[in-house]
This record gives C-alpha cells, structure tokens and sequence, in this order.
C-alpha cells in the first residue's frame, strides 16, 4: 500500500525516489521522474568546493523549477567546515541537503570525499554535527555497508547520524570496493531499519515496480530511492505506485517510450539548447531504445547524428518502424 513519508519537516506523497545520479539527473531527467510520479529527486553530485569558492557551473547544478520540488541537494566533500558553508549557500535552492558518503569513483573517494569517509567514523560524526548547526533544512546522509567487503561500519555510521541530528539514512548496500558489482545485500537495509528510529531509504537493485515492492516489503525501510532502473525507464515510478496501490502494472507501449523520449528531448532542448540537447540525449536514447527490436543499429545511428532535425527523424524511424 502506497504511503507518505516524512523527513524532518518534509511531507512526501509517496516513497518512491529519485536517487541523484552524477552526469544523469540533472533538470530534464528529474522532470520525466516527476511526470512518472516520483515524490522526490536529487540533483547530481555538487562539490563544496566549487559551491564556496563561486563556481557557476556548481551553482547550475542546482537548478530546478517549481514542477521539481521538493528537491533534494547533495553535496560532497571531506571538511566540515566546506560542507556546513556549502549548506548555508544552498539553503535557498531546496528542501533538503544530503552528504554523499557513498560514491565509490575514484576522482571522488582519491580527495578523502565520497565512500572514503566510511573509513573514519569521527570525521562523519564531525562532519554531520557541522552541518547540522549550519541548516535547518531536513539533512540525510547516503552511504555504503563499508570502505571494503566485510569492513561493515554502517551501523555505526548511521547511528553516529541519528545521534547528530540527520532526519533520515539512505543505505546502498555494497561495499566501495564492490562498486556496482555483485548483488545488493538488501538484508543490510533491514539490519539499519531495526537500529534507528529515523527514516532508512533503501537504495540498491531497483529494476522493476516488483523489486521496488520487495525492498519495501522484506526491509521494512521507509522508502526507496531508484538509480540506474530510471535510465531511459521513468515509468518505473508510475508502475511501482500502481504497484503498491494494488493496481494493475501498466507497461509502456512501444508508442509511449517514442513520446516520452521527445518529450524528454524537447525538455532538454527547451532548457539546455539543442547542442547540449543532442549530445546528452544520445545516451539517453540508448536507455530509452533497451527491449525495442533494432535497438543495436539505433544507438550506432544515434551516436554519429550532429544535427537536432535529424536525431528527431531517427527517433520516428525507430520507434515507428
């Protein structure tokens, strides 16, 4: 049964999320997630770094319309102090702030950021009390099991951020050092829900409305927050609601997927200009083309158009072919 969801002092309509995504959800893709039904979207990864020291491009990432909110921001960082300022500076922008301590990349954990913190559970405690003092925003923190397999520090992480005024946990359970490897250990999910009193958002192998159902369900977390299964799929918030409503599972007609990818590309166009549109929305068409027959020869098409008009006739070709 579907149900709201509190964060602090943040109402949302459904559990269902849209889990921020580093050079994936920005403005258009959050967008098609609302349509679908998604109560809540993150934007991409912005650094403290560039959001203190007045980066323009760290500000744009922030950018939003009144169709996507609440919003939530994610930022990272390693120093309490860059990440409690990088707050007082979006507190304007949004309705909650989140600190990733969950991404396994390289060029993100190599400057002590990211997953990284999960070796160091007083600086998470530092950095959490930091921010904390800093907004009065709703504040969650999304992290992993571990730094390496079996190095399990979430329970400690998240009760040090219940005991330092974190409204809500979201947990990928895998390691760093599994990256996206493996299977999602969704028994973790639980373990975390039985230790806290504040919401825990499950995150991890959400592919289809049945596995959003089976999260909730086996873990009893509070909500979910889908990743890669929105790629080219935002009709995955629509059908886990009908899901969880006790509805029938409506699936995308081959003709649905051809009007929401141009409307996806109309919102690109509309808000970014077409060069941008055409580049960002290739890989986007490679997701959204994924089951259709010809698919393999549309993306190789795809990648080589240089000109708006002709990705546009590409597109009714395929999916009207």
């Amino acid at each position: 049964m579907q149900k709201s969801v509190a964060i602090g002092s943040l109402s949302l309509a459904n559990p269902v999320f849209l889990a921020p995504m580093a050079g994936i959800t920005n403005l258009p893709m959050r967008l098609m997630a609302r349509e679908c039904g998604a109560s809540l979207t993150f934007t991409e990864m912005v650094s403290v770094n560039g959001l203190t020291r007045e980066g323009r491009k760290s500000f744009e990432l922030l950018k939003t319309l009144p169709a996507d909110r609440p919003i939530g921001m994610q930022l990272f960082g390693d120093e309490a102090e860059m990440l409690a300022e990088a707050a007082r500076l979006v507190e304007e922008h949004g309705e909650l702030i989140d600190i990733n301590m969950g991404c396994p990349v390289r060029k993100v954990v190599g400057t002590g950021a990211g997953s990284a913190l999960m070796k160091d559970p007083q600086k998470v405690a530092g950095i959490i009390r930091a921010v904390r003092r800093a907004t009065s925003l709703p504040f969650t923190v999304k992290f992993r099991t571990g730094w390496a397999a079996g190095d399990d520090t979430f329970l400690e992480i998240g009760r040090i951020a219940q005991e330092e005024g974190c409204d809500a946990v979201t947990l990928h359970p895998r390691s760093r050092s599994q990256m996206f490897d493996g299977k999602a250990d969704w028994s973790r999910i639980a373990e975390l829900k039985q230790a806290l009193s504040i919401p825990v958002i499950g995150s991890g192998d959400l592919f289809t409305p049945q596995d959003v159902s089976r999260m909730l369900e086996e873990t009893g977390c509070d909500a979910v927050m889908i990743a890669r299964g929105a790629m080219g799929n935002p009709w995955i918030f629509r059908e886990a609601l009908q899901l969880l409503a006790g509805e029938d599972v409506r699936e995308p007609t081959v003709e649905e997927r051809y009007a929401v990818a141009k409307r996806h590309l109309e919102l690109f166009t509309e808000l970014e200009g077409e060069r941008v549109a055409l580049l960002e929305m290739r890989k986007h068409l490679s997701w959204y083309s994924k089951g259709v027959p010809g698919a393999a020869q549309f993306r190789a098409a795809v990648n080589a158009i240089e000109t708006l008009p002709k990705l546009i006739e590409t597109m009714e070709n395929f999916f009207h072919g």
